[in-house]
């Protein structure tokens, strides 16, 4: 059997490709760089991550922006012989009227690049797609954002055709789906089978509401017919359900003609200290973020079913007939020796270079140069990956002599720039090196002063991170051997999707490391390795 998720923390939105006998599935990245994760598997049960399809700042731009805006919902699909990737890069989300979304196609022979500059393709809504239809024509799909007041934001679907070889969106864009009773509909994607065109979109929210909306049609543009069972696939009202908030779903057919459906969902923990998320029926808050599934899937009467009946989704789906294919384990640590950092870091809104992070600086040390400060939309000195598990050890070792409080660095759980932790080296205002621990939660910075810690040595201190479930707990160690507690057990589930009243989180949990220099001199860090360790 498969388990799911399929893929774990913060990789949302999947969309998924079968080219001869390997599926890739690309998931939404946001305000993270580089943009777009690209994942591998030759079973549908493991995966791996293999690149990412947004590389330079030619690519994406993201200088500025907020807290979930950015990339939103790649579709990555394969036609005449190469990858085909859409995105939005998103901008302006909050405030409630018109949003920016410009959206591009990007193009590869191989799925780990190079992927070629973008391509615009308009800008209606995000999540675009691309239909490649069996005569050789190619359409662009996207949901239509309409920023009127007193009107529906989600203001259905829009088809246009698409030149790929003057890379122009050519013919009328006319409107080919409203949407369900359920509303909010994004992300669509769209399947020629049998004689039939099927739209498959996101609909509901992707809150605890989120479903896949599937229908269909003899003609391109419709008119659309609704699956009897409309939501195809949702969590609403089944508080009981394991995997919540399922949504946003495309299917894929195997070589031996079985079909799948991947989606996204959460795994929601309750807040302990009372201050749960509630919806009309399901309450918790996701920590990992929306995390990517599969569901099997058959064929009744040219309407796609869940093999395990019903809307819901289920933890444990039957395995298609394919061999086994594992991918070799990855190691904890990571002693910073390659010229090039590993697949799994991110760094927000611009792409990593010398004038703030080097491996070859240090040989053997990553070399943060501190900017701003982690509250601010521009020049921070981190890098982080995901947290992938509900229990999680995280390690490393800083090497740093700041000399006033405005110099700090150390290691940081964090969701976002007003939803983070910060276990510090920095200095008072004599000048004395010392451990600290900040955090930023409920828009409110904080600082544990009783929790401060006078640092004699010249020798890089041990910092360390662990999860467990609802609760983080930072320690430090002098030698790498003698650890001790820092500070109180921290709620992780403030730094969740459904911490915050802020409807626009749509991220995850990530881990990493961080410099600060807000007196602009560029104060460097160097930390010796970074560990990370799921305990699950």
């Amino acid at each position: 059997m498969i388990k799911n998720p399929i893929i774990r923390g913060f990789n949302p939105d999947p969309s998924i490709v079968r080219v001869g006998d390997d599926y890739y599935i690309a998931t939404s990245t946001f305000e993270w760089f580089p943009g777009v994760q690209l994942h591998h598997s030759r079973d549908l049960h493991n995966w791996r991550l293999v690149g990412h399809a947004l590389t330079r700042h030619s690519q994406l731009d993201m200088r500025g922006m907020d807290n979930s805006e950015g990339v939103y919902a790649p579709a990555l699909s394969y036609s005449d012989g190469q990858f085909w990737l859409c995105f939005a890069n998103t901008h302006s989300c909050r405030g409630g009227t018109w949003m920016a979304t410009p959206s591009y196609v990007v193009t590869a022979k191989n799925i780990e690049g190079p992927w070629s500059d973008p391509i615009p393709i308009g800008g209606y809504g995000f999540d675009p797609s691309l239909f490649h239809d069996d005569d050789g024509r190619k359409y662009v799909l996207n949901m239509l954002w309409d920023g009127r007041q007193n009107r529906n934001f989600f203001g259905g679907i829009v088809l246009q055709e698409f030149d790929p070889d003057t890379g122009l969106l050519v013919g009328e864009c006319s409107k080919i789906f409203e949407g369900s009773r359920l509303s909010l509909t994004e992300g669509p994607q769209m399947l020629k089978r049998e004689g039939y065109y099927y739209l498959v979109t996101a609909e509901g929210g992707t809150g605890f509401d989120h479903g896949v909306t599937v229908c269909r049609s003899k003609n391109l543009r419709g008119p659309w017919e609704l699956h009897p069972q409309t939501p195809f696939l949702s969590s609403r009202f089944q508080e009981d359900a394991d995997l919540q908030r399922t949504g946003h779903g495309f299917f894929v057919e195997t070589q031996k003609h079985e079909w799948y459906l991947t989606h996204l969902c959460g795994r929601p923990l309750l807040d302990p200290e009372g201050m749960n998320f509630h919806s009309n029926y399901a309450k918790g808050r996701c920590i990992l973020g929306r995390e990517t599934a599969i569901q099997k899937i058959v064929w009744r009467d040219h309407w796609p079913q869940l093999e395990a009946g019903g809307s819901v989704a289920q933890v444990k789906v039957p395995r298609p007939d394919l061999p086994p294919q594992p991918w070799p384990q990855e190691p904890i640590r990571d002693s910073f020796e390659a010229d090039r950092l590993n697949l799994h870091y991110a760094s927000l809104r611009e792409p990593r270079d010398e004038s703030w992070l080097s491996l070859t600086a240090n040989p053997g040390k990553l070399r943060l140069y501190g900017r701003h400060y982690l509250y601010s939309r521009y020049e921070q000195s981190f890098i982080a990956r995901r947290i992938q598990a509900f229990k999680m050890r995280a390690q490393t070792a800083v090497d740093f002599s700041p000399t006033c409080p405005q110099q700090m660095a150390g290691l940081v759980a964090y969701y976002s720039r007003s939803a983070h932790y910060f276990m510090k080296l920095s200095a008072d205002d004599c000048g004395q090196k010392v451990l600290q621990l900040a955090w930023f939660i409920d828009n409110q910075y904080g600082e544990d002063e009783s929790a401060e810690v006078a640092v004699e040595t010249e020798s890089p201190v041990h910092l360390r991170l662990e999860l467990d479930h609802q609760w983080y707990q930072y320690s430090y160690s002098l030698d790498g051997e003698r650890w001790h507690p820092f500070g109180p057990r921290l709620n992780s589930t403030h730094l969740s999707d459904e911490g915050s009243d802020d409807v626009f989180r749509f991220t995850g949990s990530m881990v990493g490391l961080f410099a600060a220099d807000v007196s602009g001199q560029k104060l460097h860090a160097d930390f010796d390795y970074f560990d990370y360790e799921e305990q699950e």
